[in-house]
């Protein structure tokens, strides 16, 4: 039987291994969904509410264990895992409160004598999830997904079994009937089978586009929905006007959020040529301020990579590129000792052909492109197979905001600010950064029929 290890990622020791779930617990837990959704999709909205309430206090209550389970399985800092057990909170109680209004009924005039749009859960649907943010991309879909009334299986990251759990364990405390939500502990080609399954009627993922292209075409082969929000390399404009001093401390505070693994991260760093030697200098020294360290340690801002994997692809897109012409100005070597740190890292200099202008860089390493203005700076921009974030630096506000609304192909754009999530506006990218909307009251509706009832 295939056996999911966790390695702690500070130390490279062993911590837990955790079997594949046998093929006959699969399908109970299909079962399971299937017979729980039939009563949860007729029970009150606001009752569907008060467990994301009660869950919402949960997470408050207990992260700082939550984020110490997430430091031992992936990494992260514990500050930034109190903070992701938080913004879970939040999103809960986000939904609870205003997801009645976002399911209610939408009356239409027409010239029957009723008519209107109900919304109506799909019923089960199955969640991919990643390790990068092992609470909050859960929390992000089955939270709005659970409110309209369906019933969730997840297929989290392999090294993230503990998350998994402790998830399922929160929503049962918080009253959740059973088997509405059930981690599936699976490897990639069962899953692919789970997504033709008749009892899974949509599927979400959120990770590479590699494999949101995998699970697009194997649902799609079943016409079953999907949403995929998937990889980036966001792009942050400093424009000749710009604050440079602020858009660096911005552009640093957002490349290390999460020790560079974040898909709306800053990536690609976008200069005029004017400022160029004032923002290199400012981006280095604030990336050689950020302290490193053992995750589970208070204070530490960057920790480990979560696998060494992933640590070896990332010094070898550096590599790659000071070998194409790239300038080192900062990092760059891997470290001696346990575990799989990655020093902060700035590379300028970087151009097309590069991994640093081409590839996603997962990990702490800043990527500076000088260009000669405003006009380069967006086809640069633009010149990206992703496109999830993107952020504009200017003085002129009004300006920045055009470019953002019209020019930028992103899904998140924002003006003197570092892009991230918020559960009152929706999240998702164009290009191959995925497909369809997390959040808001859009993301709630992806998994519903938006069914069209007439009375004569």
């Amino acid at each position: 039987m295939t056996l999911f290890k966790v390695i702690d990622p500070a130390t490279g020791e062993l911590v837990d291994e955790v079997p594949a779930t046998p093929d006959r617990q699969v399908d109970r837990a299909l079962a399971r969904a299937e017979e729980a959704s039939r009563a949860w999709r007729r029970m009150d909205h606001g009752e569907r509410g008060e467990i994301l309430w009660s869950a919402a206090e949960i997470l408050r209550a207990e992260a700082q264990e939550y984020a110490q389970l997430m430091a031992r399985e992936m990494g992260k800092p514990l500050e930034q895992g109190r903070s992701e057990a938080e913004k879970c909170a939040w999103v809960c109680e986000y939904y609870a409160e205003k997801g009645p209004d976002f399911l209610a009924p939408q009356v239409v005039e027409t010239d029957a004598s009723r008519s209107y749009v109900s919304f109506q859960p799909l019923g089960t649907v199955l969640s991919i999830m990643p390790w990068n943010f092992p609470f909050w991309q859960v929390l992000r879909f089955s939270a709005p997904a659970l409110m309209a009334g369906n019933a969730v299986i997840l297929k989290h990251a392999s090294n993230v079994p503990g998350c998994a759990r402790q998830i399922q364990a929160l929503y049962a405390r918080a009253g959740l009937p059973e088997g509405l939500f059930h981690p599936l502990f699976l490897d990639n080609d069962r899953t692919g089978a789970l997504i033709e399954d008749p009892r899974i009627h949509a599927v979400t993922l959120t990770g590479s586009t590699r494999a949101g292209k995998a699970v697009a075409a194997r649902a799609g082969s079943v016409l079953k929905k999907t949403v995929l929000e998937l990889g980036g390399s966001d792009p942050y404009i400093v424009l000749g006007d710009a604050d440079v001093e602020r858009a660096a401390e911005i552009c640093v505070r957002s490349r290390l959020i999460n020790s560079g693994q974040s898909c709306i991260a800053a990536k690609r760093f976008i200069v005029v040529r004017e400022l160029r030697d004032r923002f290199e200098s400012a981006v280095v020294e604030g990336m050689a301020a950020a302290v490193h360290g053992p995750p589970s340690r208070e204070g530490v801002q960057v920790g480990p990579l979560a696998r060494k994997d992933l640590r070896d692809t990332l010094h070898g897109q550096v590599e790659a590129s000071i070998g194409k012409g790239a300038r080192l100005l900062l990092g760059g070597e891997l470290p001696d000792g346990p575990g799989w740190f990655y020093p902060s890292t700035v590379l300028t200099a970087v151009a097309p052909g590069m991994p640093a202008y081409e590839e996603e860089l997962f990990g702490p390493v800043a990527s500076i492109i000088p260009v000669d203005d405003e006009v380069e700076a967006l086809q640069v921009a633009n010149d990206s197979r992703y496109g999830l974030g993107g952020a504009v630096f200017t003085a002129d506000v009004a300006r920045g905001e055009e470019l953002a609304t019209r020019e930028l192909d992103v899904g998140c754009a924002f003006v003197n600010d570092l892009v991230r999530s918020d559960p009152r506006l929706p999240f998702g990218g164009v290009k191959e950064s995925g497909i369809g909307r997390e959040l808001s009251g859009f993301g709630i509706r992806e998994f519903v029929n938006v069914k069209t009832v007439w009375v004569a």
